[in-house]
């Protein structure tokens, strides 16, 4: 199986602590340059129409795209310490918080960066106004994690998931953003300082 990412971006950033949470290592990981456009070759848009990372191809060259897909396809073949739920409620409870947090979160942090950074301006227009509006939605949501882990160890109570996974990768992702932890979200900044010391963390 190969993996086509760039590794400093967030979404390949994902699969890869969700596999090392899973201790699945027999993966083999080509790195493209988006900045350069290796993902907009004709080649690299058979494996993915939209020219996103990351792409997982297994051995018989069917490829799926989406970071939750593909965390998806692992949980099914490694169901090993899952991280999708292990029941009804708590698989219910993942996906919304993962929505969540993607939506809310990991969005607005994408946005901000590409219409406040220019790193992109040679294929979209960026709208500096837009990104600027989406730094404040990002610092909000911040505000509402926060107060939610006043009272959680994770997003889901006690259990670790892939929603730790994407909030942990959006937080990191948003130094680029210049926007960080406030001294007075001390929940959220314990909740930081346990997940960051993972191993899987360091994947």
């Amino acid at each position: 199986m190969k993996i086509y990412e760039m590794r400093i971006a967030p979404n390949p950033r994902r699969v890869r602590i969700f596999l090392a949470e899973k201790g699945i290592s027999n993966i083999e990981f080509i790195q493209l340059d988006l900045q350069k456009g290796e993902n907009l070759t004709p080649e690299f848009k058979r494996k993915n129409p939209f020219g996103k990372v990351p792409v997982l191809e297994l051995d018989d060259g069917t490829c799926i795209n989406e970071t939750v897909a593909i965390c998806r396809y692992f949980e099914e073949i490694h169901p090993e310490n899952p991280l999708l739920g292990s029941n009804a409620v708590e698989k219910a409870q993942i996906e919304m918080w993962q929505r969540w947090v993607e939506f809310y979160f990991l969005m607005p942090t994408g946005m901000c960066f590409q219409h406040t950074s220019g790193y992109f301006k040679d294929r979209m227009v960026p709208i500096r106004e837009w990104g600027d509006e989406c730094r404040i939605h990002v610092s909000k949501f911040m505000h509402f994690l926060n107060k939610h882990l006043e009272t959680n160890t994770y997003l889901i109570g006690n259990k670790f998931s892939i929603a730790d996974i994407t909030a942990l990768c959006t937080l990191d992702f948003n130094k680029v953003n210049q926007i960080s932890i406030s001294p007075e979200q001390i929940h959220l900044k314990r909740w930081y300082e346990d997940v960051s010391s993972r191993p899987s963390a360091k994947a």
